[in-house]
């Protein structure tokens, strides 16, 4: 429940248009709900400004099915992450219009239209093409977030001349999520060539001595491009949220 249904309630309250009690029963879950094994944060919508997201691996058809219930009651937008395609199929069993997307390894169900802010973009760049799911991860993150993104794929430092090709569409993003493993050099190249934020996203893609993205990750940490800054490897979901939270900045002005 976010502060736009919260303030729903008041004025419905204040103009007589709900009682006291009916009121008291939509907010009742808040601040969170018990399932015994979740304890579902209803007030994340009023506190952060997007609801929680449910990480997938781990987690039973029946919990899951559990948490996206809870949230539906609420209203919440639900977005999976890292879940199989089994478990989806389980969910949209249930929920017909929930979304999976098989790259990116992730379940939206929109409680209603996300309509993307009109100021501001996400850039999302992957180096190489083994790269997407993880790119594609921090894409539908901030999508689904409501910001406006463009990607560049296979774009990465063994051909460097792709990347240049697109320089229009990097002086109009307001921060840049740039994905690569191998020797993870993208990054410092595209920090080095703007004044924007730029999120680093290591991948465990790369031969033995990558050693699983640490290889990418401890470059991306080294860089000498000052506007860089690092997520854990792999990690798609946690660089599209932050970037989501840095274009909101812009989106304010």
């Amino acid at each position: 429940m976010d502060a736009k249904a919260i303030k729903e309630i008041l004025e419905s309250i204040s103009s007589d248009r709900m009682t006291v009690d009916e009121a008291l029963q939509k907010l009742k879950r808040l601040p969170f709900e018990n399932l015994a094994y979740a304890c579902v944060d209803h007030h994340r919508p009023l506190r952060k400004g997007f609801p929680e997201v449910i990480f997938g691996e781990g987690k039973s058809v029946e919990q899951i099915l559990g948490v996206v219930e809870a949230m539906v009651k609420q209203k919440d937008t639900v977005m999976i992450t890292r879940v199989s395609a089994e478990k989806a199929e389980a969910v949209r069993a249930k929920y017909p219009d929930a979304v999976y997307h098989a790259e990116a390894r992730m379940l939206v169900l929109e409680s209603k239209p996300v309509e993307p802010a009109g100021k501001g973009l996400i850039m999302v760049i992957a180096a190489g093409t083994s790269d997407i799911p993880v790119a594609d991860e921090a894409l539908l993150t901030a999508k689904t977030m409501g910001n406006r993104v463009e990607k560049l794929y296979d774009v990465g430092v063994s051909g460097i001349h792709r990347l240049m090709l697109h320089e229009t569409l990097w002086t109009e993003a307001s921060v840049f999520v740039v994905v690569a493993g191998m020797e993870g050099a993208l990054p410092s190249v595209v920090g080095g060539l703007v004044d924007k934020p730029v999120i680093a996203v290591p991948t465990s893609i790369g031969y033995g001595a990558s050693f699983g993205g640490v290889t990418a990750l401890l470059a991306m940490l080294n860089s000498c491009a000052s506007n860089v800054t690092v997520v854990n490897i792999d990690n798609g979901f946690g660089a599209g949220y932050v970037a989501a939270l840095i274009n909101n900045l812009a989106n304010k002005q």
